[in-house]
C-alpha cells in the first residue's frame, strides 16, 4: 500500500493534536495553528485526490493494521479526498471572511477557545468522511455536535444560549435515534464494520429475515441523520443557529457541518444497505416527499423574514431539501444532483453570510430595510451578496443553475416523478427569486444621502475570502462538465 494512502489518517490525529496544541496558546496563535491545519488538510486531501483519480481503485486502509474484530477501518475512493479538501478550505475562508466579526464579537481571553471548537468540527467532519465503521461515526457525530454547540454558544448575546440549547436537544434526538438503529443492526448481524454490515444485510434481506428489524434501523438511522442536518420538519432550529451566531460560524454550521451528516448517510446507503435494499424499502420515497415539501416551506418561511440572516438561514432549509429530494430520487442521477447540490451549498451559503456581516456592519441593521443602497458602499460584499444570491436562485453561469438543471435531468430517469419534481424546481425558483432579488434591489437601490454612498473597507481577510468563493462559483457554473463526470466516477465507488 502506498504511503500516500495514509493521508486520511495523518489528517484526523492533526487536527486531534492542533485542537489540544491551541488550548494553551493565545488567540493569535491558535488562529494561526487552525489556518495552517486547514491549509495542510487541503494540500493533503488534494494530493490524495489527485492519486486516486489516476488509480481509480478505492482503497481499505487498516488502521494498526489489525482486521475486524480488533481492528478499525478508513475507506476512501475519490469523493472522500475530494470533500475533505473542500471542508477544510471552506472552513479556512470562513474564518478568513468572518476575522472582523470574530474579533467584535467574542470576549478577550475565550478567542482562542473558538479555533479549538473549529480544530474539533474539522476532525469531526474527516472522520465522518472516511470510516467504514458505524460505531467510530456515532462517535464523531457526538463529537461534531458538542464543538457545534462550541461555535454557536460562544458568541454571548443571549439569544445564542437559546439557540444553542434548542440546537442541542435537536441534535441528541438524532443521535439517540441514530444510535438505536445501529443497536439493531449490530444485534442481528453482529457486526459495525460497512462491509460485514452489507453483505449480512443482503443475505437477511434476500432471506426475508428480520424485515421490520432491518426497515425499523433504517429509519431511525435515516431520520435521526435528517434531524441533524436540517430536513423539514425539523429544521426550526436553523433560524436562530444560523441567524444568531457569528457570521464565520454560520458559514461552517450551515456550509459544512449539515453536509457531513449528510454524506455519512450516503455513506451509510451505499456502503451499509446497500441502493438495492434501500430503494426497495420505501424509505427513499419518504426522503423524497419531506425533502420536496421542505423546499417550499423554507422558501416560504424566507420570504417571509425581514432580517436577512434569519431569510438566509430558513433557506438553507429549502437548499436541504433539494438535497434530499435528490436522494429520493434515483441512486444514479438523483445522487449526482444532490452530490453536485452539496459543493453548491457549502461553496454558495458561507459568502452569503459573510457578505451579509460586511453589509449589515455598514447599514448598523440586519433587517433589508437598512440595506438601501448599501451595494454602493461595500461594493465586494455587495457583490458577493449577489452572485450568491444568483446561485441560490439557480441563475445561469453560477453552481445553483448546473445544481438544478442535474436535478431536472435526474427526474427523467424516475419517469414517475417527473411532473412533481419539475414542478417543486419550478416553485421553489420562483420563490428563490423573490425574497432574494428584493434583496439585491435594495441593495444596488440609489443612495439617500453621501453617507450612505461613502466607501467601507473590508479588510484583505474578507476580501481574499469573497473573491475564492465567488470565483469556484462562477469558474463551476462555467464549466462544471469535468466536475461533473469525476462525481460520476466517484459515486461508482461509494
Amino acid at each position: 500500500m502506498a504511503f500516500i494512502t495514509n493521508i486520511p489518517l495523518f489528517s484526523i490525529v492533526l487536527c486531534l493534536l492542533c485542537s489540544v496544541v491551541s488550548s494553551v496558546l493565545p488567540e493569535k496563535a491558535a488562529r494561526r495553528v487552525s489556518l495552517s491545519l486547514c491549509a495542510v488538510i487541503a494540500i493533503g486531501s488534494g494530493t490524495l485526490l489527485w492519486y486516486m483519480i489516476a488509480t481509480g481503485t478505492p482503497v481499505t486502509y487498516l488502521m494498526g493494521h489489525y482486521p475486524h474484530p480488533w481492528g478499525n477501518e478508513l475507506y476512501f475512493g475519490i469523493l472522500e479526498p475530494l470533500l475533505g479538501c473542500l471542508f477544510s478550505l471552506v472552513m479556512a475562508l470562513c474564518l478568513l471572511g468572518g476575522k472582523k466579526q470574530l474579533s467584535a464579537d467574542l470576549e478577550d481571553g475565550k478567542r482562542h477557545f473558538y479555533y479549538i471548537m473549529c480544530d474539533l468540527v474539522l476532525v469531526a467532519l474527516l472522520a465522518l468522511t472516511y470510516t467504514n465503521d458505524l460505531f467510530t461515526g456515532y462517535v464523531f457525530i457526538e463529537i461534531c455536535t458538542i464543538s457545534s454547540c462550541g461555535l454557536l454558544m460562544i458568541r454571548q448575546i443571549g439569544r445564542t444560549t437559546l439557540a444553542s440549547i434548542r440546537y442541542m436537544i435537536f441534535s441528541l434526538v438524532g443521535s439517540g435515534l441514530f444510535m438505536l438503529g445501529v443497536i439493531l443492526l449490530y444485534a442481528i448481524t453482529g457486526h459495525l464494520l460497512m462491509p460485514n454490515l452489507k453483505e449480512s444485510i443482503a443475505e437477511l434481506w434476500e432471506g426475508g429475515q428480520y424485515r421490520t428489524v432491518l426497515i425499523s434501523a433504517m429509519c431511525l438511522i435515516t431520520v435521526g441523520l435528517a434531524i441533524k442536518s436540517g430536513l423539514f420538519p425539523f429544521h426550526f432550529w436553523m433560524p436562530d443557529t444560523y441567524g444568531y451566531a457569528t457570521p464565520a460560524s454560520g458559514g461552517i454550521l450551515s456550509g459544512l457541518v449539515s453536509k457531513g451528516y449528510i454524506f455519512f448517510l450516503l455513506r451509510v446507503i451505499f456502503r451499509v444497505f446497500g441502493t438495492s435494499v434501500f430503494y426497495q424499502s420505501g424509505v427513499s420515497h419518504v426522503l423524497y416527499g419531506f425533502g420536496a415539501v421542505g423546499i417550499v416551506v423554507g422558501s416560504i418561511s424566507a420570504m417571509r423574514e425581514k432580517d436577512v440572516f434569519r431569510m438566509i438561514a430558513y433557506s438553507s432549509a429549502a437548499q436541504i431539501g433539494y438535497i434530499y429530494m435528490g436522494i429520493g430520487l434515483s441512486p444514479h442521477l438523483g445522487v449526482l444532483a444532490a452530490v453536485f447540490h452539496i459543493l453548491t451549498h457549502a461553496i454558495t451559503k458561507p459568502s452569503l453570510f459573510l457578505a451579509a456581516a460586511q453589509i449589515s456592519d455598514a447599514a448598523n441593521g440586519t433587517e433589508r430595510g437598512a440595506w438601501h443602497g448599501m451595494a454602493h458602499r461595500n461594493r465586494m460584499a455587495g457583490l458577493a451578496f449577489a452572485v450568491s444570491a444568483f446561485s441560490m436562485i439557480g441563475i445561469p453561469l453560477t453552481m445553483g443553475f448546473v445544481s438544478k438543471y442535474r436535478f431536472a435531468v435526474a427526474a427523467f430517469e424516475s419517469t414517475r416523478l417527473i411532473v412533481p419534481t419539475l414542478t417543486v424546481l419550478a416553485v421553489s425558483t420562483i420563490l428563490n427569486a423573490w425574497y432574494f432579488m428584493r434583496v439585491v434591489i435594495r441593495l444596488y437601490e440609489p443612495p439617500k444621502t453621501d453617507a450612505d454612498s461613502a466607501p467601507v473597507h473590508n479588510g484583505a481577510s474578507y476580501t481574499v475570502a469573497a473573491i475564492a468563493f465567488l470565483a469556484v462559483n462562477i469558474t463551476l457554473g462555467v464549466a462544471a462538465e469535468p466536475l461533473v463526470h469525476l462525481l460520476e466516477r466517484s459515486i461508482s465507488l461509494l
